[in-house]
């Protein structure tokens, strides 16, 4: 029997707002966690650049693949189970990610972290969607940035555990128990419901939708090779310490949620698109930095530059997607989100088959120029 929804009339149930934002710090943390130990799981099972890539590959499969039945348990079951179980299984995983040393047996945590992290991403996106749609208030920046809170705290905590001589193992665990006291305290409050069973969830976009969702998929790489590559980057090419490199993710991390944080204003006062203009030539230049000056503190400040460009775009085409009328919101916006998470789970992986055959440095640097269609492509949109 389906968790039935109740009426769409507006409602201001604070409960539900705290308890979305909750689950968005959780996403990000988790994710977040995952940055430092990437470096780890390279140099303990001796993979070189392109099989890191088709290892991280195996992410983004295992999360692709079950977005379809995420959406369809959220409808018939509700969007409280789905992001309690999969928020178990993600912290199951990531314990087992911080010590595994068998090929194999990665290979299989990878996919199965990906998973997890696909049916958790889909399932609070829809709740955002409901929540918002239900207080009758522009609420999205809120929850996206506290997903960047997680991601800095997920960052910053395991590479503060690691730099101070805690075995990975246990510094997890310590990441794994925030994580559950924060879902048990969210838990109560999360919608009981899903979207509509009879309305489609997952459709191809078209139009002004497909636009949009390639520019969410090119900002959502971006992050994704902060998220992947950035430690590997400074450890292989800058020469910083491996129990340090995850603050490649937190300088982005945090300009992001600053970004994020005063976003609203930011749009108000210059507009949609010279926001999503000024922040793609913002953030090819922070990558063109990171990648052209030596020395890691000149990367980190090009991470930050990057994490201020990027910050506002995704909340400005979503808010575009809400005002298109080529296809129904209900399909344009589950659509958007799965080509933007896309981009963040399965574009690390060709920069790690691109870089297998040239450098890492030139494969990061093809976003550069993904950027700059980002900003180029700004006046398709509506203000």
């Amino acid at each position: 029997m389906s968790a039935s929804a109740p009426s769409l009339a507006v409602s201001n149930n604070y409960g539900e707002r705290v308890s979305t934002r909750i689950v968005f710090l959780i996403t990000g943390l988790v994710m977040s966690a995952w940055a430092p130990l990437v470096p780890l799981a390279k140099e303990r099972t001796g993979l070189d650049d392109g099989g890191l890539g088709l290892l991280l590959l195996g992410l983004g499969l295992g999360s692709i693949a079950v977005m379809p039945f995420a959406g369809h348990l959220t409808a018939r079951y509700g969007c409280r189970p789905v992001i309690v179980w999969s928020t178990i299984a993600l912290c199951a995983v990531l314990t087992l990610l911080s010590s595994i040393a068998w090929l194999p047996g990665l290979v299989l945590a990878v996919l199965l972290f990906g998973a997890s992290m696909g049916m958790l991403d889909c399932a609070i996106n829809i709740q955002s969607i409901i929540v918002e749609k239900n207080s009758g208030e522009a609420l999205q920046s809120g929850f996206h940035g506290m997903y960047s809170v997680g991601g800095i705290l997920g960052a910053g905590a395991l590479t503060v555990l690691l730099s101070i001589g805690l075995d990975p193992f246990f510094s997890v665990l310590c990441v794994v128990a925030t994580v559950i006291g924060a879902l048990y305290k969210a838990t109560p409050t999360l919608l009981a419901y899903g979207t509509e069973q009879d309305g489609q969830i997952f459709a191809l976009p078209k139009g002004i939708v497909f636009l949009l969702g390639t520019l969410c998929f090119i900002v959502f790489l971006t992050e994704g090779a902060m998220l992947d590559w950035s430690a590997v980057f400074l450890v292989s090419s800058r020469e910083m310490e491996p129990n340090l490199a995850g603050l490649g993710y937190a300088s982005f991390a945090a300009t992001m949620t600053v970004g994020r944080l005063t976003g609203d204003a930011i749009v108000r006062r210059l507009g949609g698109v010279r926001v999503v203009a000024f922040g793609g030539i913002i953030a090819s230049a922070g990558m063109m930095v990171s990648l052209g000056f030596d020395g890691w503190p000149a990367s980190l400040i090009g991470y930050a530059l990057l994490g201020i460009g990027c910050s506002n775009i995704v909340p400005v085409l979503f808010t575009a997607v809400g005002r298109q009328k080529r296809m129904p919101q209900r399909v344009a916006i589950p659509a958007v989100i799965s080509m933007g998470y896309a981009g963040i789970l399965i574009g690390p992986a060709a920069i790690g088959l691109v870089a297998h055959v040239s450098t890492l440095s030139i494969a990061l640097g093809g976003l550069v120029f993904l950027l700059l269609f980002v900003s180029a492509a700004a006046r398709f949109i509506r203000s």
